[in-house]
């Protein structure tokens, strides 16, 4: 998981603390990247994950249905990223990644669902259960859920009566994180259930004190988003001192977000929170067709000096797209360390945008003057 570091790069003093938002593959991505930098100093050790408990479907649905429990899927998911890189933290993470076949009772689930499944019921607190996973993997910071208990994706979806004499526009409602991941049709928005979840203390604790918080890549409706559909932490998250970034998906998902550029994946984020103002905007160079559309859709939700980057994070001929973690460490770095922009649309010789295209502070809008300028000196 982590890379000898460079020279001049050994572990700092007051690292930046780093949260980061999400679920499945993209979280996984995220943090393994985030584990990298933490290796060279550029982020404090102890890199914490915040993670969604929606899921409904595979082994984690099935064991959310007979237990009542938080799925366990994409927490396994994190802290196996997050699992020392020794002999003894390659076995675990093995270990709880290794999915039972056969056709019986325990066919497709995951030792690290059934772990963390057996502790959350034996000791009656996920948090409690998540700590104790993570103590035997050594995990190199924390796993934490977004809330304590499991929660429901419901969605407004559109373009489901395609056939003679139907309606295109009509609007369906669905339920369930799978209904909305592999929907034909086109999502419009979505919301969580129960009305108005609470969010897990420690997790907006982690959050309020964060130096730098990431949110994204993953499923964009089912992963990324419910994040800000959890009052407690979307506040949490808006009014927060850290720096926000925003990792963009490499491409548009089967389901969710067929069809969807990079803008409309920015555009969803503003609709379901409009007070999200963000400081950087990451995404992978190849995916961007048309780079000057995505700098105009990010300006509106860009804090003052906010930036957005193109660097390829993309991993080599991957079957699925999926984010490099090796690439996204490096891409992240250089935002962490404010980086001079060889390709800024203001350089005088009107060189082709290929990376990184500040924002002037006078063209955006941010949630406060005072916040925005608390956040200024805690990014170096």
């Amino acid at each position: 998981m982590s890379d000898p570091a460079p020279a001049g790069e050994g572990p700092a003093r007051g690292a930046p603390r780093a949260v980061a938002l999400g679920g499945g593959h993209g979280l996984h991505a995220t943090l393994s990247a985030l584990c990298r930098l933490a290796d060279r100093g550029r982020v404090a050790e102890g890199v914490t994950a915040v993670v969604t408990v929606a899921d409904d479907g595979g082994s984690s649905g099935r064991l959310r249905r007979e237990l009542g429990l938080l799925p366990p899927g994409d927490l396994r998911m994190a802290m196996a990223a997050l699992a020392t890189d020794d002999d003894a933290g390659r076995r675990w993470r093995a270990l709880v990644q290794h999915r039972f076949g056969g056709t019986g009772a325990m066919a497709g689930h995951a030792v690290g669902n059934l772990l963390i499944a057996g502790l959350m019921d034996v000791l009656g607190d996920p948090v409690a259960a998540l700590d104790e996973v993570g103590a035997l993997l050594g995990v190199r910071g924390r796993v934490l859920p977004m809330s304590r208990e499991p929660l429901d994706i419901e969605a407004e979806v559109t373009g489901l009566d395609l056939g003679p004499g139907g309606d295109p526009d009509a609007v369906h409602r669905i339920r369930g994180q799978v209904a909305v991941a592999t929907t034909p049709g086109r999502v419009q928005r979505v919301w969580l259930r129960p009305d108005h979840p609470r969010a897990c203390a420690e997790a907006v604790a982690a959050v309020r004190d964060a130096d730098v918080l990431v949110l994204g890549p993953g499923s964009w409706f089912t992963s990324v988003l419910p994040h800000l559909l959890v009052p407690d932490l979307r506040d949490a998250v808006l009014t927060s001192r850290a720096r926000r970034v925003i990792v963009l998906n490499l491409a548009p998902e089967p389901g969710e977000t067929a069809g969807f550029s990079p803008e409309q994946h920015l555009a969803v984020l503003s609709q379901h929170a409009p007070g999200l103002r963000v400081d950087a905007v990451l995404a992978d160079i190849a995916a961007v067709p048309v780079p000057e559309r995505l700098h105009r859709a990010a300006a509106p939700m860009l804090s003052p000096g906010g930036r957005v980057r193109l660097a390829p994070v993309a991993a080599a001929d991957p079957t699925v797209p999926r984010h490099d973690p090796a690439a996204l460490a490096e891409a992240l770095a250089a935002m962490l360390a404010g980086d001079p922009d060889p390709s800024d649309p203001s350089d005088p010789d009107g060189r082709r945008r290929q990376e990184d295209v500040k924002v002037a502070p006078a063209s955006v809008s941010s949630p406060s003057e005072s916040t925005a300028s608390r956040r200024s000196v805690r990014w170096r």
